[in-house]
């Protein structure tokens, strides 16, 4: 399955969906090929975990068999790697063969007799914990970044941090660019990269509205 764009939580779930679909109509796994998304932050590798999950849970297996830079770097920085590369679905951390692995009938009779999987559980409270790493360390960047762009645009049009951050936030919206992207074009201006024409646009428009207000 190959898979492009921008995998967030505008997109989360249509991903999940799909790769649910796929999931189910396969009888082994999917194969991903994420060498065309630009951009995954800690909602996107939240679906893939999940979907894992649920192929660990009837025997398949998902794994990713290319990916972005920006994908490496993820599930690097949350060593999640690993979880996607192995060609058998893991019991309780190590790989095995298929074979050796309960069956789905021991498996269901287990849950039937509330007999708890807590090499399962302890999975899932791994991955999560995982999760949640990724989550602030993103946060952490993304926040960063928004901030600068507050900084610059105070310094370059004389604005209060709240104005500046209702600049961006309008810029955001009417120029259908994500606030993370537009921070990051913003900094980079101040090197000298200007603007696209539609962006200055609705900056200045924004700039000369808080202006006008105050």
């Amino acid at each position: 399955m190959t898979v492009s764009g921008e995998i967030d939580t505008d997109t989360q779930q249509t991903l999940q969906r799909a790769l649910r679909l796929a999931l189910a109509r396969s009888s082994e796994g999917v194969d991903l090929d994420l060498s065309g998304v630009g951009f995954c932050d800690c909602s996107g590798l939240n679906v893939l975990l999940r979907v894992r999950r649920i192929a660990l849970t009837d025997g398949k297996t998902l794994r990713v068999r290319a990916a972005d830079p920006c994908v490496e770097r993820l599930l690097a920085l949350t060593d999640t790697s690993s979880m996607f590369t192995s060609d058998h679905a893991p019991v309780n951390g190590v790989v095995q063969d298929p074979h050796d692995r309960p069956s789905v009938a021991m498996h269901d009779l287990m849950k039937e007799n509330g007999v708890p999987d807590e090499a399962e559980e302890l999975r899932v409270e791994a991955e999560e914990l995982r999760v949640e790493v990724v989550q602030l360390k993103r946060a952490m960047v993304t926040r960063g970044g928004i901030d600068l762009a507050r900084g610059v645009l105070m310094a370059s049009y004389g604005l209060s941090a709240e104005d500046a951050w209702s600049v961006l936030v309008y810029v955001s919206q009417h120029t259908n660019t994500k606030l993370h992207r537009l921070a990051e074009d913003l900094v980079v201006s101040v090197k000298g990269a200007p603007l696209p024409d539609h962006v200055q646009h609705q900056l200045s428009a924004a700039v000369a509205g808080v202006s006008d207000s105050a």
